[in-house]
């Protein structure tokens, strides 16, 4: 395809008619999230200013389940403060959220933003007594470049940070990239600025170990066709090396996906919760 043609695909928000509503109403969601609901912020996981995260406690204590959420924004954009509009549907179904705040392009590489997602995943299993969670019942959830970073935290031998590969209870991708190649070849290298071996060293597609977690992978109906075309290789690869659930949301597009996490009656929200089981948690 042409250079317009790829960078449009690779550009999320060319199928919506606003992606400032959608920023908007993550923000106005997130503040409301932390108003209603008991959160601890700006909990620091790493050493760098953006290596913060905001945990809110579910209803139990002990084996209550976590859900770890990884923010998108195509690497270059949000943070916590617009992220934590996922959590009220996954407290009342009986879990934990954690909210991450990771460095971004292009003052921060795509390595280290890796291992930055996994240096969180490491702090929350380390402090997951104080914390009032089960650290056998982490789970991992990204949405778009945060789908990205957490399908890497689930790689054996990372390239930064700790090794949290076998530590994870399952994984939850919703419309990620998980091939680099041709994102490196489209406009938003501008600020990633992979090389041809940065982009396979971060391409967790050709990098998956022959064991994996239980993995919701989930996409929107109205996505571009390299969105979908990476979800699709990312379920075939995954079938023979993990416990699968595929979801294709045809009402929801690359943005309000995420909406559905942990919302009975819903299918990403039925099998996230079917694969947490949060109602299996004691107080």
């Amino acid at each position: 395809m042409d250079q317009a043609t790829l960078d449009r695909q690779y550009s999320p928000s060319s199928r919506v008619p606003s992606l400032g509503a959608y920023l908007s109403e993550y923000e106005r969601l997130s503040t409301a999230a932390r108003r209603d609901h008991p959160v601890r912020t700006g909990l620091a996981y790493g050493p760098h200013p953006a290596e913060s995260l905001d945990y809110f406690p579910g209803p139990g204590r002990g084996r209550t389940p976590l859900l770890v959420f990884v923010h998108g924004g195509n690497w270059q954009a949000l943070g916590r403060a617009e992220s934590a509009f996922p959590a009220p549907p996954l407290l009342a179904a009986g879990a934990s959220v954690a909210v991450v705040e990771y460095g971004l392009a292009p003052d921060v590489g795509l390595d280290a933003m890796a291992g930055m997602v996994r240096r969180a995943v490491d702090w929350l299993l380390r402090h997951a007594d104080r914390l009032g969670f089960a650290p056998d019942r982490l789970h991992l959830c990204g949405t778009s470049a945060g789908a990205h970073l957490a399908a890497m935290a689930l790689l054996p031998g990372p390239s930064d940070g700790p090794d949290v590969s076998g530590r994870i209870a399952g994984a939850v991708l919703l419309s990620g990239m998980y091939d680099l190649e041709p994102v490196r070849l489209s406009y938003v290298n501008e600020a990633l600025r992979l090389d041809e071996a940065g982009a396979r060293r971060n391409s967790p597609l050709r990098r998956l170990p022959s064991r994996l977690p239980p993995v919701v992978v989930a996409r929107g109906g109205n996505e571009t066709e390299e969105y979908v075309r990476q979800h699709e290789l990312m379920v075939r690869a995954l079938r023979p090396r993990a416990k699968v659930t595929e979801v294709v949301a045809e009402l929801r597009d690359h943005f309000d996906l995420p909406y559905d996490l942990g919302a009975r009656g819903t299918e990403l929200g039925d099998a996230v919760l079917a694969q947490m089981e949060p109602g299996g948690t004691t107080t």
